[in-house]
């Protein structure tokens, strides 16, 4: 693939993490002719690599050598103290609660694009780049935002908490692009991160056991776990540390015991009581695994607020499936809930709900059940 030089363009701030995504997006944007200042995030620096190092040190070495190699400056941005009090505390204290929270929307909703944005205007920068899969699109009203060309990579889910001022603000240089062609143009262009592997796990975090994560600041509590029926099967040492529709067994520390003759079958977590500790786990299949109403509260919507009884696509989880459904707006609770066509399991409280209108993204909110 071949770029044309054109005059110069604005100075941009462009987020570079190490990866291939934000790599590629530094390329497309400097050949296109903008004047580009890298920005490497320290936002977590208790993670370790393989050899005990700072993760953070091994991803930064690897964005100063792209940004060496393509001839842009870059600066190293220190948000963790505002990362572990606005994220991570938060995510600790839903956990706390019983439901299971998103922290990668946290994330770029508090941290990563006011902060950057707040960098950009201090250096005259005209927008944020970072190497997302999505798209930004300027109408008459406003902006809008839309699903990423590769569905597989889609990262519309995480970003549906973006204001008006942020999509203003930023641009998504890769949201035309399949991984499979970034990767290609890193390659052709001897980028040395063309192969590297994406990142998975909590934003910044990465991947991580998260019951170990947990038990930092929320320590065990045994409780009663429950058959759907009410019958004892075992106990657990913790609701916090479980999610709805998470499959149980020895290597989450619960066994599930089963009767003579009876069919071993794959068990699930179906309800979590604060209250009383108890965990409710159900066979696969079972009626109570499965939800259709979700109340949708704390709603953001990116340009426009859905209309009432409005058909629009829902997903629960990063390139999830777009699940048909329809939301309508409950006068009295003021609230929103979507009632989806068909019944889906893996429904926890705390996760993201966002609904989509073809490719836009009409925004979303958290998932509840009363």
């Amino acid at each position: 693939m071949k770029f044309q030089l054109s005059k110069k363009k604005p100075k941009v701030l462009l987020a570079m993490s190490g990866g291939v995504d934000s790599s590629v997006a530094a390329l497309i944007l400097k050949k296109q002719g903008y004047e580009i200042v890298g920005a490497f995030m320290k936002n977590w620096s208790d993670t370790k690599n393989e050899i005990g190092e700072c993760k953070w040190r091994e991803e930064r070495a690897m964005a100063l050598r792209i940004a060496t190699m393509l001839d842009i400056p870059l600066i190293t941005l220190d948000f963790e103290k505002q990362y572990k009090k606005q994220v991570v505390e938060k995510m600790f204290q839903d956990y706390k609660k019983g439901i299971t929270p998103n922290p990668d929307v946290d994330c770029n909703q508090k941290i990563k694009f006011p902060l950057l944005i707040k960098e950009a205007k201090k250096i005259g920068a005209k927008y944020v780049v970072t190497g997302h899969y999505a798209r930004i699109k300027k109408t008459r009203k406003g902006y809008e935002m839309l699903r990423a060309k590769d569905e597989t990579k889609d990262q519309s889910y995480f970003l549906y908490r973006l204001s008006q001022n942020d999509l203003k603000n930023s641009y998504f240089p890769i949201g035309d692009y399949t991984k499979k062609q970034i990767r290609k143009i890193a390659e052709k262009n001897n980028l040395p991160n063309y192969n590297k592997k994406s990142t998975v796990g909590i934003c910044f975090i990465g991947k991580i056991n998260l019951k170990d994560f947990l038990k930092q600041k929320i320590h065990p509590k045994k409780g009663k776990m429950l058959s759907p029926e009410g019958k004892v099967l075992g106990e657990h040492d913790g609701i916090y540390y479980y999610t709805i529709g998470q499959r149980i067994g020895p290597r989450f520390g619960i066994e599930v015991e089963r009767g003579k003759g009876q069919e071993l079958k794959r068990w699930y977590v179906a309800k979590k009581d604060i209250k009383t500790n108890t965990l409710v786990v159900a066979p696969e299949g079972h009626p109570l695994l499965y939800k259709k109403e979700i109340i949708l509260k704390e709603p953001h919507w990116i340009l426009n607020t859905p209309k009432n009884n409005q058909k629009v696509l829902a997903r629960i989880r990063q390139v999830g499936e777009l699940l048909p459904a329809k939301i309508e707006y409950k006068h009295k609770e003021k609230s929103f809930k979507v009632t989806l066509n068909k019944a889906i399991t893996g429904v926890s409280e705390g996760q993201a709900i966002v609904l989509y209108s073809g490719k836009i993204v009409l925004g979303g909110g958290v998932i509840s059940f009363n």
